[in-house]
């Protein structure tokens, strides 16, 4: 029963935190689905696809690939550059993940940006169980982007309307948790050495190749920078 009690609790606390992504989530679920239709794929093509690939841009990808020439090595280095921040984020959640049980499996599959930007940043509360918290941030989100996947998939073929463009909503929620993060801490350094490794990164190797480098130095300065940021952020809590 107490368990109970604390699985529902968890649950509670994390879905305010996933309101922002179930609009951004279903918008563009729905999108995708749409999208899938207007390639001659059914219903139940988007919806295996956001429920065992969730992989975002990736399944836009993956719709263009089952309609070419069966490729594997192409399918893999391309799933390779497009979601290559992974395993960044992977890295930078060791720690976080560690102590969740058989959870642990689910949120490694789960983890996607938006995941990644609630667990990392979010501050627990105490009497609130950790794995049980990422459990459900992963898991809503998850089933936000399966039930607009669904949904554009099943009303798809009754609704024509040109798709171009729809991606940059992720790109404005991802700007609105930003400002949230930039309003809720006292010290801006992480978040301006981001900034400028990723302006930096986007000036030097372009619009198309700039992720990749970003998130390499963006892990890097700040592994080497992360006494120091921890000591400044001690002191400016005091």
């Amino acid at each position: 029963m107490h368990n109970r009690k604390q699985i529902m609790l968890a649950l509670h606390t994390a879905f305010p935190y996933t309101v922002p992504i179930l609009a951004g989530f279903l918008f563009l679920g729905i999108a995708y689905g749409i999208f899938m239709n207007s390639l001659g794929f059914s219903a139940i093509y988007p919806l295996l696809m956001s429920l065992a690939i969730f992989a975002g841009s990736m399944e836009f990808v993956a719709a263009n690939l089952l309609l070419g020439v069966f490729d594997p090595l192409n399918a893999l280095l391309l799933t390779l550059m497009v979601n290559a921040r992974h395993l960044f984020y992977g890295i930078s959640m060791l720690d976080k993940y560690q102590n969740t049980g058989k959870k642990k499996f689910y949120l490694i599959f789960g983890l996607c940006d938006e995941s990644f930007s609630i667990n990392c940043t979010t501050d627990i509360p105490k009497d609130v169980d950790k794995g049980w918290f990422m459990f459900f941030v992963t898991f809503l989100n998850h089933l936000y982007w399966v039930l607009g996947a669904t949904i554009g998939g099943v009303f798809g073929s009754l609704v024509q309307f040109n798709t171009e463009g729809l991606e940059f909503v992720m790109t404005a929620l991802f700007i609105v948790i930003f400002i949230e993060q930039w309003r809720k801490e006292k010290e801006h350094c992480s978040a301006l050495i981001g900034l400028g490794l990723s302006l930096a990164s986007l000036v030097i190797f372009g619009g198309e190749n700039f992720i990749i480098p970003a998130m390499a130095a963006i892990l890097g300065t700040l592994t080497a920078l992360r006494k120091r940021l921890e000591k400044e952020g001690a002191i400016a809590s005091l």
